[in-house]
């Protein structure tokens, strides 16, 4: 069976953000991913994982715009100054906080200049961390409409133009199921490239059990591939309390 993390920013959000640390180790959880935490001190953050044992597998980048923009940019050209000066702001926080992995948000563009632009970034970015990984992850068009990362098939052929070793795949189930109608067959055809997994039921995004997806069965998969990384929970829970739904991973 895999290795569960608790997404912090989608489970115990019925606590305050600190507060959801402390939850998530009681629940039994040993690691954790914040999508963006730049709102608190990076100090905060690394008290609260270091009070309660937790491993920091993953935060989003670049910081959100809090302006009014679009969450992520890398392929934006228009915007490639600004990811180039706004990734040195995350590593400031990644070098607090020690995440594992930095998820590289590519926004909302399309066409040959998008992709070119997405993969200077993915390189900027990596050869300016060689120690840091970072992934990317394909979105579904229905929850992301105009997202440039639409499909799995592009994220194979970003990375392989990227060509860096600390660039990989984040592989969603959830996202997989509602881009190609078969997570378990994207997993089989692009899990050797993934890095990191995350986990939701498909259509409604909450927690495993429910939907088309048969949780069962691709956890099997995972771990017949030889994945040894970790599987986070990246869902809405169905109830008041997130303990209440986590009866999947028994």
């Amino acid at each position: 069976m895999p290795r569960f993390a608790a997404n912090l920013s989608m489970l115990f959000t019925e606590l305050p953000y600190l507060e959801r640390f402390a939850a998530a180790a009681e629940a039994g959880f040993e690691a954790v991913e914040v999508l963006f935490p730049y709102e608190v001190a990076a100090k905060e953050t690394q008290r609260a994982l270091l009070a309660n044992g937790l491993e920091l597998l993953l935060i989003n980048a670049p910081p959100p715009n809090y302006t009014g923009g679009q969450p992520g940019y890398a392929a934006m050209p228009e915007m490639e100054d600004r990811f180039r000066r706004d990734i040195r702001r995350v590593m400031r926080y990644a070098d607090v906080l020690r995440p594992k992995m930095i998820h590289v948000m590519a926004g909302y563009a399309k066409g040959a200049a998008a992709q070119a632009c997405f993969i200077r970034n993915l390189q900027y970015a990596a050869d300016q961390a060689p120690q840091q990984m970072f992934t990317i992850e394909p979105l579904n068009p229905e929850d992301q409409p105009g997202y440039f990362l639409d499909d799995y098939a592009l994220a194979r052929d970003v990375l392989e133009a990227v060509a860096r070793p600390n660039v990989c795949l984040q592989y969603d189930a959830y996202h997989a199921q509602l881009i190609h109608g078969d997570a378990a067959a994207v997993w089989a055809e692009h899990g050797a490239q993934a890095a990191h997994i995350q986990i939701a039921a498909a259509p409604s995004r909450t927690e495993p059990g429910t939907g088309v997806v048969d949780f069962a069965e691709l956890f099997a998969a995972i771990d017949s591939s030889g994945y040894a990384g970790w599987v986070s929970a990246e869902y809405t829970p169905s109830a008041a309390r997130t303990e209440d739904t986590l009866a999947w991973m028994r």
